[in-house]
């Protein structure tokens, strides 16, 4: 079977130091990644580029042009701060404004997908209409995505509204159909939250709706603890990889992996490059004890 490392495999902005365009894109070549995922977070910086001017985009274009690179999706977790199912108006309005804003941002970069962190709503108090709020919200989302020929890709995420495919594919099923409309599942979210992540990771390749995975450890939560979702060490966690890429060599997956770490201030990128050699590993010891499903 043919070895998933072969699949376009990108690196998180964040995961790299800090620096140029130049410096960034340098980065992303010398570790051999296919493509480059853009953060616009909620820190005042990288909220700025959502109101980059046409000269702005078009310097950051050549340089990505002059490195080679791909930017083909934008990381918009700035909706944190905004949620779209917040029980406040006026805060799902700043919401839907953001995500207006990051979808023109990609129509002028050429990125083809913005990823949505599927947050009902994060650091208010919950309320019993947050679900029916979101939907609404994503309603009026893909309607400006559809004018622009953007996908927007749900993240399957820390939190219990969007922790699976299922969820995703029910929230779905409430809304009208849409071709803009897919899921960006993490594999370490899915795995710490369901004891089926693999079954919910097909369930949605079957379904056609992924349109890029995430790869990350985690520790899963249980009653005891509530799981870990950030800088677990890849292999010291809960996500099956062998059995996820299992799974995706024998669907024949040719989507993207995006490698989802966290520089913590460090100013080289040793840990990154251990965990994509780790996982190209992962990947080809996956395509060898894999068999071909029948035609």
């Amino acid at each position: 079977m043919r070895s998933l490392r072969h699949n376009p495999i990108g690196a998180y902005e964040k995961a790299l130091v800090a620096g140029s365009w130049d410096s960034i894109f340098e980065q992303v070549n010398q570790l051999s990644f296919d493509f480059l995922e853009l953060s616009i977070d909620e820190s005042p910086q990288r909220q700025e580029r959502l109101k980059w001017t046409l000269r702005e985009c078009d310097d950051f274009t050549r340089i990505r042009n002059s490195h080679g690179q791909r930017v083909p999706s934008i990381c918009l977790s700035a909706n944190r701060a905004f949620p779209l199912g917040a029980a406040d108006e006026q805060t799902r309005r700043q919401g839907i404004e953001i995500v207006r804003q990051g979808i023109e941002l990609a129509d002028r970069l050429g990125v083809r997908t913005v990823q949505l962190a599927g947050y009902e709503h994060y650091y208010d108090e919950p309320h019993p209409l947050n679900g029916e709020y979101y939907l609404a919200s994503l309603r009026e989302c893909l309607k400006i995505a559809g004018r622009y020929n953007v996908m927007i890709a749900v993240e399957t995420m820390d939190t219990r509204f969007m922790s699976s495919i299922s969820r995703f594919l029910w929230s779905r099923s409430r809304l009208e159909r849409s071709p803009w409309l897919g899921v960006y599942p993490d594999v370490g979210n899915l795995s710490a939250w369901n004891d089926n992540a693999v079954e919910e990771l097909e369930l949605g390749i079957i379904a056609g709706v992924v349109t890029g995975v995430h790869l990350k450890d985690t520790y899963p939560v249980s009653g005891d603890s509530p799981g870990q979702f950030r800088d677990v060490p890849f292999g010291q966690g809960c996500t099956d990889f062998a059995a996820f890429f299992r799974m995706l060599t024998q669907r024949e997956y040719s989507g993207p992996f995006l490698i989802e770490m966290w520089n913590r201030d460090q100013q080289d990128n040793s840990a990154l490059a251990a965990a994509r050699s780790w996982l190209l590993e992962k990947m080809d010891e996956a395509a060898e004890a894999t068999p071909q499903l029948p035609s």
